[in-house]
């Protein structure tokens, strides 16, 4: 039965919302690997090829700046990280755009904050524009603008799968789909060759938010916390998630 729920929901989704953190697109080292953002844009043509509409939540910005700049760890102080990211966005998008290309496509870009989704006439501002994109061939990517956000004005996301869950509110999307380095939620610790990964959640309750067993990493902002929060904020209206 868990099983015919998922085939439900990925066949009947028209719309889709694809998330990828810095960990998925990166190498061992955290420089962005070429080869993996090239295999994205191949899986986004078979989206739209399908007749449906993507768009891509991507990480990846700081980076790629870091590649860029020469920097052998990522960056502790605000101005450095914003620094890394605004070098880092530029060919990150190149990349995208570079690959998408092969397919016939655009990479559109939109940089977002907090605050476009606080003020309603900004939100719907980004809903049309995404929607106005859906009509051309291009493929919208988006990010949180790493250059203008400051923890200290809270208006950041604080990892993109809170911003792929909100995009996906806001288009109403019917199914995000975050990409990650891990094959899924475990019921337990995913290095343990006896845990196994939860094929379905249909309720997020206590039982569910103790299975998360995130470790601080180098680069990436998430882990299995903010995407089970990401989850929460999809579901409560309506939408589903995979993992």
């Amino acid at each position: 039965m868990e099983n015919l729920v998922r085939r439900e929901v990925i066949d009947t989704a028209r719309t889709l919302v694809i998330k990828v953190g810095t960990n998925a697109l990166a190498h061992d080292d955290d420089t962005l690997d070429v080869e993996r953002v090239a295999h994205l844009a191949d899986q986004l043509h078979a989206i739209r090829q399908s007749g449906r509409k993507v768009l891509l939540v991507s990480s990846g910005a700081v980076s790629a700046g870091m590649q860029l700049l020469g920097l052998a760890k990522r960056p502790r102080d605000l101005r450095h990280l914003q620094a890394a990211a605004a070098t880092g966005q530029a060919h990150l998008m190149q990349l995208y755009d570079a690959a998408l290309r092969r397919h016939g496509y655009h990479a559109a870009q939109m940089l977002l904050t907090g605050n476009d989704f606080k003020h309603r006439h900004r939100y719907l501002n980004v809903r049309n524009t995404l929607n106005t994109l859906f009509e051309f061939n291009v493929i919208p990517i988006i990010n949180e603008n790493d250059t203008v956000s400051v923890d200290e004005l809270r208006t950041t996301f604080g990892d993109n799968d809170r911003l792929a869950a909100m995009v996906t509110n806001l288009i109403r999307a019917p199914l995000l789909v975050l990409l990650s380095d891990v094959s899924g939620l475990y019921d337990g610790d995913p290095a343990d060759s006896r845990s196994k990964v939860v094929s379905t959640v249909s309720k997020l309750d206590e039982s569910t938010w103790s299975l998360v067993r995130d470790k601080a990493t180098g680069l990436s902002k998430g882990g299995m916390a903010s995407k089970l929060e990401a989850a929460r904020i999809c579901t409560s209206a309506g939408e589903n998630v995979i993992i």
